[in-house]
C-alpha cells in the first residue's frame, strides 16, 4: 500500500503549512486549538504523512490568515492563478508580506492592513 508521504505534493503542502505556522509564531497546539483538529494530526500533515480534507485545509487557512485558494493551490486541489495583470502584483505583494520570516505576526498584519488601505479603490494599473 502506497502512503501519502510518497507524494511530493503532500510533503510540499506540509512544509508550506509548517513554514506559515512558524512565521505566524503559532505553536502546533495553538493551531490545533484554532482549527479544532488534533495536534497529532496537524503534525502528520506538516510531515507530509496525510493529505488533509477540504474542511481541514479551510480551517488551517483561516487559522494562518492565508487565503483558502492559496492553500488549496499548494495542496494541488486548485490550479495556481495565472499571471493576471490586474490581480498579480497585489497578490504577490501580499504573499511576500505574509511569507517574510523577518516580520512578526503582528507586523505582517499591520503591513497588510496598511498596504490594503493604500490600494483599496484604485483601478488596476493606477
Amino acid at each position: 500500500m502506497a502512503t501519502e508521504d510518497d507524494d511530493p505534493r503532500v510533503r510540499r503542502l506540509g512544509q508550506y503549512i509548517r513554514l506559515q505556522r512558524q512565521m505566524a509564531d503559532l505553536s502546533l497546539r495553538g493551531m490545533a486549538d484554532l482549527t479544532k483538529v488534533s495536534n497529532a494530526y496537524l503534525s502528520q500533515i506538516e510531515r507530509g504523512l496525510h493529505q488533509p480534507s477540504l474542511r481541514v485545509l479551510q480551517a488551517i487557512a483561516k487559522a494562518l490568515d492565508i487565503p483558502p485558494d492559496t492553500l488549496l493551490a499548494e495542496a494541488g486541489l486548485l490550479s495556481k492563478p495565472a499571471a493576471d495583470p490586474a490581480a498579480g502584483p497585489r497578490s504577490r505583494t501580499e504573499e511576500a508580506i505574509r511569507s517574510d520570516p523577518d516580520l512578526t505576526a503582528e507586523e505582517r498584519d499591520a503591513l497588510l492592513r496598511i498596504y490594503r488601505s493604500f490600494v483599496e479603490g484604485r483601478s488596476p494599473g493606477a
